[in-house]
């Protein structure tokens, strides 16, 4: 599906068939203001493609580290399916990367300034001569570079991403600003629970005391209990905020 993404370039602000590259954008889905769908994309690695020449041979590797230059892709292709079928929103936390399996998790340190984010990769590109990986304008935003264009960065192979649903808010939680982001299944996301008005009491009408409560046995109120159906990959630390209440 190198069709669907091959345009991902930093900044480019027009669409259809590149020379260079002669590859054409998909089709726009969505309107900038829409609401964008997530997770509606599937795990692909895909076969080795040539773009401009250059041949790339994706594949999933655990050992992934590189250093080279970001950039950054925004509303010309905000709307547009990438290539692993996914709808690309410029304001989530997700990236293009050349040969990394998707959708995955990748750790993306700024070298100038240190700060670390983990992003999405759901998309293939940059295909720039020295490029390692375009990210979203979000994302650029968030490691302050976005005003700039390019960064010099090193970026870490994490994991695999979660097909289904939105990890923006979870991804976010990951900046640091002097040291590593940590994976995302070691941040917990407080759910704030939704504050209820109580009625008033009627005049003449008392409280009654709660009754007492027994303890059968201690609870370790910072410890979640592991399920006995969990899987034995489970960890307390890989909650969300709903899992820890």
């Amino acid at each position: 599906m190198i069709v669907m993404a091959a345009l991902t370039l930093a900044n480019c602000k027009t669409t259809g068939t590149d020379s260079k590259y002669g590859v054409t954008a998909s089709p726009r889905k969505y309107q900038d203001g829409d609401d964008i769908p997530k997770g509606t994309g599937r795990y692909h690695v895909g076969k080795p493609y040539v773009i401009a020449g250059v041949t790339y041979y994706p594949e999933e590797n655990p050992n992934y580290r590189a250093d080279g230059i970001a950039s950054w892709y925004g509303d010309a292709f905000h709307g547009r399916l990438t290539s692993n079928g996914e709808i690309f929103d410029m304001r989530s936390i997700t990236a293009a990367h050349p040969t990394l399996p998707l959708p995955s998790y990748v750790r993306v340190t700024n070298l100038t300034n240190g700060k670390s984010l983990i992003v999405r990769v759901n998309d293939r590109g940059p295909f720039h001569a020295n490029r390692v990986i375009d990210l979203s304008s979000r994302a650029a935003e968030m490691l302050d570079f976005r005003h700039k264009g390019t960064a010099r960065v090193r970026v870490e192979y994490v994991s695999r991403a979660k097909i289904e649903g939105s990890d923006d808010v979870q991804l976010a939680a990951t900046l640091r600003d002097n040291g590593p982001a940590p994976a995302p299944s070691q941040v917990r996301i407080a759910q704030q629970r939704p504050f209820v008005q109580q009625p008033p009491v009627p005049q003449g009408v008392q409280h009654q005391p709660a009754p007492p409560i027994r303890h059968a046995t201690a609870v370790n109120a910072r410890t979640p209990a592991v399920p006995a159906s969990a899987p034995a990959s489970y960890s307390p630390a890989s909650l969300t905020g709903r899992g820890l209440y």
